[in-house]
């Protein structure tokens, strides 16, 4: 019944394979793609392991007993510490901005009194929320790790931190950073998600428009109406955001039903409005995040339409335009978790050199009012969006777009030698 099949099958596969364009596209750059994305991750934990050993933390000590004492060495084991010994209220939100400190302590007056009766003592832990990533509470469980020891030498939870967190210069009580990034990580996710959608979607959409037209040989006949070839091109980019984005909404409605039927995983006890924290951007944030992904998405679309004009049908300029995704993902993927201000500076170098991840940057920094961020990416991407455009008008103005070939003359040569 399926005679044949088996040597059908086998040419198939010989086809696809040595096709370069397919070989590179689907093995090679997801074989290079995936170590490199998992180096960023590596290099970034020991980022923020060599941040946590270089941090300093402000020890405000109100106490003047031997414990007190024996509580800031074993701190000082493992921190720079700032230590500021004083029986008057202090305000914490300007002396750790005075200090440039991110995390610190205060130590009540009947510290060592208290632990001397044996009675259990709460002390004041501050950290400061700066933004989603996976490594936000690591300086905190160190703390953490290093009062339980301290408990050890006395006896379990007779020292318990009562921890607070500053979001803007507003101290939130009972509440620590790490679970503000927790209730944060479904925007944090489904932003990268968007965009990784969104872009590939429109440039796929953008490339098969016009090798389409190719490979039909319909792309003559359209350049010879009576209309601006720029209006040509414009009106195949407008197509494909409006369908890419039809796309990525479809998408979005499954995903987010997705991240929904994950909320019992947030602590039942924590009722936050992230808005009432200035958690949300701002109506000016929501427009910067929007002409950060329009011209991110405009850039996108036109060079996805200049690498189609070197394909000879679809599926090579599909071929073609999986060639950029690694400059898509990668920052996505790595930005889902880390803070781009957290990891080290070639890498941030390194991405932010990447048009494609300044959407992201933006989303996360308008939710801190960092606006400075947001305009420097929309401005960069700005400049490549209108490199870009030049060069696909330029494309879309000679005859270049009905000849142009991309041919890999190494990998052919090898193709057409007898097995």
């Amino acid at each position: 019944m399926l005679k044949g099949f088996g040597n059908f099958l086998l040419k198939e596969l010989k086809e696809l394979i040595r096709d370069p364009k397919i070989f590179i596209g689907m093995i090679i750059i997801p074989v290079i793609m995936f170590p490199l994305l998992g180096g960023i991750m590596n290099l970034s934990i020991q980022s923020a392991q060599e941040a946590v050993a270089k941090a300093t933390l402000l020890i405000i000590n109100h106490d003047v007993g031997d414990s007190a004492t024996q509580l800031i060495a074993n701190i000082t084991s493992s921190f720079n510490v700032i230590t500021i010994n004083t029986t008057e209220h202090v305000n914490i939100v300007d002396l750790m901005s005075q200090n440039n400190v991110t995390e610190a302590i205060v130590i009540p007056s009947d510290f060592s009194a208290n632990l001397t009766s044996g009675l259990q003592v709460r002390i004041e832990f501050y950290s400061v929320f700066s933004g989603v990533s996976m490594f936000s509470g690591v300086s905190a469980t160190v703390i953490d790790s290093l009062i339980e020891q301290f408990n050890r030498k006395l006896r379990p939870n007779i020292v318990i931190p009562a921890k607070s967190v500053i979001v803007k210069g507003q101290v939130i009580k009972d509440l620590d950073a790490q679970t503000i990034s927790n209730l944060m990580i479904s925007q944090a996710i489904a932003m990268p998600i968007i965009i990784m959608i969104l872009l590939s979607y429109s440039m796929q959409i953008a490339a098969t428009s016009v090798a389409m037209e190719k490979e039909a040989k319909t792309l003559e006949t359209l350049l010879t109406l009576p209309m601006d070839r720029f209006s040509i091109l414009l009106g195949k980019l407008s197509g494909s955001i409006i369908v890419a984005a039809i796309g990525a909404l479809a998408y979005m409605v499954g995903f987010t039903y997705y991240l929904n039927s994950l909320s019992s995983a947030i602590p039942s006890n924590v009722n936050l409005d992230l808005a009432a924290l200035g958690l949300v951007p701002s109506m000016f944030g929501y427009a910067l995040l929007g002409i950060s992904l329009f011209v991110t998405l405009l850039s996108a679309l036109a060079l996805a339409v200049i690498i189609s004009a070197f394909a000879e049908d679809v599926r090579s300029a599909q071929s073609l335009v999986g060639y950029i995704y690694p400059l898509i993902f990668i920052p996505s993927l790595a930005l889902m978790y880390l803070d781009v201000n957290a990891i080290p500076m070639a890498l941030r170098i390194l991405i932010y050199s990447i048009p494609y991840s300044h959407p992201i940057i933006t989303s996360k920094a308008v939710i801190m009012s960092d606006y400075t961020t947001a305009l420097g990416g929309i401005a960069y991407v700005a400049v490549f969006t209108v490199a870009i455009m030049y060069f696909a008008s330029r494309l879309f103005a000679t005859e270049k777009i009905l000849t142009a070939k991309l041919k890999f003359k190494g990998l052919a040569k090898r193709k057409e030698k007898p097995t």
